[in-house]
């Protein structure tokens, strides 16, 4: 909603945000499918395991920039819309992440607002080894990192799965995951949030997700500066953190969601 936090998980009761101290900031980064649905349910065929990559192939990630025409997001400032932000940041995130081998599907590159539904569906058909839905917002610093509050399940194999739920068995990966981007962010000396929330496409993701979060930079602990959201060098050192831990996560879990 235009003027407030896009993500909201204190007022809405999907969790609560969790601050890390200052120690954590220095910690260096260790470790980081045609749609298929009616009515909101995923078909999935009889193996819903996860399948090894072939040899060779590139690990896939998938960048999903949230909103997108007629649905603006929050309002960052007088001429700043959290539609383009997040684009902008897709893009350059793509750009990063290619430069280093690995194969990046994004869910628009223009203007557009894809359905829920057909995000995850295209997401959920690369295959990908970690997807990332990026929002913005003007409330609070740094960057605030979501995982699903749904709770780990065990694959279903075969049959109907709810959209809603088709990412409760990789709830405890994508736990892993923004573990792993946090460690990156604390070692470039960027403040963060961790938290839990129910988001859409986020819980239909077959994959370890995360959203990732950007708002200005308010705090001015560890030599950092106040920076505005549209900083080019703010946003160059969260993308730059963001592509080490997705290297690095891609890198320890050479696996894909099989659809």
């Amino acid at each position: 909603m235009p003027g407030k936090p896009c993500i909201d998980a204190a007022q809405r009761g999907w969790g609560t945000r969790q601050a890390r101290a200052p120690s954590v900031y220095s910690q260096s980064a260790r470790r980081y499918r045609a749609l298929l649905a009616f009515a909101g349910l995923a078909v999935l065929p009889a193996s819903a395991a996860m399948a090894q990559a072939p040899a060779g192939a590139a690990a896939t990630v998938v960048l999903d920039a949230a909103h997108g025409g007629s649905e603006t997001g929050t309002l960052l400032s007088s001429q700043l819309l959290e539609k383009n932000l997040v684009l902008d940041l897709s893009i350059r995130l793509r750009s990063a992440l290619t430069a280093r081998g690995m194969h990046v599907v994004t869910t628009r590159e223009a203007d557009t607002n894809p359905s829920a539904d057909a995000r995850a569906g295209e997401a959920n058909h690369a295959r990908p080894t970690a997807c990332v839905v990026l929002h913005a917002t003007a409330s609070g610093s740094g960057v605030h990192i979501y995982t699903s509050s749904l709770e780990q399940a065990a694959p279903v194999t075969q049959g109907l799965v709810p959209w809603s739920t088709a990412g409760a068995p990789f709830a405890t990966d994508s736990l892993k995951l923004a573990s792993d981007i946090s460690a990156a962010l604390g070692a470039a000396a960027l403040p963060f949030t961790l938290g839990r929330v129910r988001l859409a496409p986020l819980d239909a993701l077959r994959c370890p997700a995360v959203a990732v979060e950007v708002a200005p930079l308010r705090a001015t602990t560890h030599g950092n500066r106040p920076a505005a959201i549209d900083d080019a060098a703010y946003q160059g050192r969260i993308v730059d953190a963001l592509a080490a831990a997705l290297l690095q996560w891609t890198g320890e879990h050479p696996s894909v969601a099989a659809q």
